[in-house]
């Protein structure tokens, strides 16, 4: 209460509030962190009540992508990585909304007294864009200018005193935890200590970020590295639903004794005909889906398509579908200890896998799209590549395929996806076809986002495919397109190669990573592809 109470202007006995300020009341509410599971008490407004201002209201955050990406930047250009939570990250900026409230119970000799909000209390409609306004703010006054591919990566323009690199220093932003990477990353925190209060004892080396921990690791191929591990979460989680089962469904379910992988061999979550789940349950099933996924999130690729697969149960899932979480679980009491390295090191390109062509007959003059405003790139060029593929006709209810595709920043795994095609594709060449084309377009997005970045592409990105009747068709300019239905796709994917943004070649399908994003994969193949990155 001591750090909240700044956010009221108590008035004295018998003085009235200002006109046009509005009455609302105040409330305690409890809850535990996702993070680390800690539990929270927090003095909120009852914003519900009040006008809806004509503005945006919500406090954005740093993208998932970016963050990889800027991690890999700090270990490929080596600056420092540093990291530091802002104390009351609402209450320190003022807010726009006239509101007064009663005083509780809480305030102690103070209680039943008249006072007004002054800053952006927790719970006002508009108390996430006040604090975000108030942090761009300080954020300018610092030098620092928003990336405009990413609007919470703060980037300025330096220079290494100790060999004269020209670099962009970075300050990610998510919500109250602040990440700075640059040749002096503290002290630029301890400057905006002086803005914005920092929590005592949280500025210093990455330990916890984002729910995971964040650690500079020694790879097998002696190159620093920053690694995230969601160990800790993982543990934490499986305790909970170990405890939950004990206390509410130990007569019907238990944890598997031993899952190698997150499913058990052969199950097929949209054949599953089981009892649907009550609504108990439903909203069980509900809140673990969206655990899963952030474990995904912080780095569990290697079950992206089984909590995929599972997700798009939301709406009606069935005793089937929950226990197939329990068994992810039981796969992750097991195999807990897992950590992603976004590695600089440069990858070997054969260039032999790829083959240009002469598209102007085709395409003309198309060149890459380069925004005008993109900052002058500084520090060390990076290498794209990507590997894309599809299930065909995988789901066997729908007979919708799956799009898979896995996209790093050189060795370093910036995205990936998992996803059920959202039209039925009669051939293979067809859903080969459309993943392509979301893949490029996700390539198109981070070119854009580390042009922005001021991040120099040492050339196009290199796309591996093991479908050798797409690869012709966007090598060839020769090759003819004799089905209507996949012109968008054929047209896309050529142009991108046309104008030099990209290049695909063919790789077998036993070394496509991106097979494990596209199809539930068990045993020594699932273990390859999952220990090859």
């Amino acid at each position: 209460m001591k750090n909240v109470r700044v956010a009221f202007k108590i008035l004295d006995d018998g003085e009235r509030p200002p006109p046009g300020f509005q009455f609302i009341r105040c409330h305690m509410i409890f809850d535990i962190k996702m993070g680390d599971f800690r539990r929270k008490a927090q003095l909120v407004a009852s914003g519900h009540v009040t006008d809806v201002p004509p503005t945006i209201t919500y406090l954005s955050v740093v993208g998932r992508e970016t963050v990889r990406i800027a991690l890999t930047l700090a270990a490929l250009n080596d600056l420092e990585v540093k990291v530091a939570d802002i104390m009351n990250a609402y209450v320190t900026a003022p807010t726009e909304e006239k509101i007064w409230t009663i005083l509780g119970p809480e305030f102690g000799d103070d209680q039943g007294k008249k006072a007004m909000i002054v800053p952006a209390l927790y719970g006002l409609k508009s108390a996430g864009a006040s604090s975000r306004h108030h942090l761009a703010d300080c954020m300018r006054h610092l030098g620092y200018t928003p990336c405009l591919a990413d609007p919470d990566l703060w980037m300025k323009p330096e220079v290494r005193p100790d060999d004269g690199m020209a670099y962009y220093a970075y300050i990610l932003c998510y919500v109250d935890d602040i990440l700075s990477i640059a040749h002096n990353a503290e002290d630029v925190l301890h400057r905006l200590d002086k803005y914005f209060m920092l929590k005592p004892g949280s500025l210093g080396d990455p330990d916890i970020y984002l729910g995971a921990k964040l650690k500079k690791m020694k790879l097998p191929n002696g190159v620093e590295a920053w690694a995230m591990s969601p160990a800790q979460y993982v543990r934490q989680s499986v305790k909970n639903v170990e405890k939950y089962l004990e206390e509410n469904l130990s007569a019907r379910w238990k944890l598997p004794s031993k899952a190698e992988n997150p499913f058990a061999v052969g199950y097929s979550p949209e054949l599953d005909d089981s009892p649907e789940l009550d609504p108990s349950l439903l909203s069980y099933y509900q809140s673990q889906i969206g655990i899963l996924r952030w474990m995904v999130e912080l780095g569990r690729i290697d079950m992206m398509t089984e909590v995929s697969m599972l997700a798009s149960h939301l709406s009606m899932p069935r005793e089937g579908h929950l226990e197939a979480i329990f068994h992810i679980y039981a796969y992750l009491k097991q195999k807990y200890n897992s950590r992603l390295a976004f590695d600089p090191t440069y990858p070997s390109i054969d260039m032999s896998d790829f083959r240009e062509c002469d598209w102007k007959q085709f395409y003309g003059d198309v060149t890459e799209a380069i925004p005008p405003d993109a900052p002058e790139p500084r520090g060390k060029d990076v290498d794209l590549r990507m590997f894309v593929d599809s299930d065909y006709a995988g789901d066997k209810l729908t007979r919708r395929s799956r799009t898979g595709f896995m996209i790093f920043m050189n060795t370093a795994l910036i995205d990936a996806l998992s996803k059920k095609q959202a039209t039925i594709e009669t051939s293979v060449f067809g859903a080969e076809f459309v993943a392509l084309k979301h893949g490029m377009e996700r390539l198109c997005s981070l070119r854009y986002t580390l042009g922005m970045m001021g991040v120099s592409i040492s050339g196009p990105s290199y796309i591996y495919g093991d479908n050798m009747s797409v690869i012709h068709n966007t090598q060839r300019c020769e090759c003819t397109l004799k089905k209507k239905s996949h012109s968008l796709c054929y047209h896309a994917t050529r142009e991108s190669v046309a104008m030099g943004e990209s290049l695909t070649g063919r790789i077998a399908t036993d070394k496509n990573v991106a097979d494990l994003l596209t199809k539930v994969l068990y045993g020594q193949k699932r273990k390859r592809i999952v220990d090859s990155w």
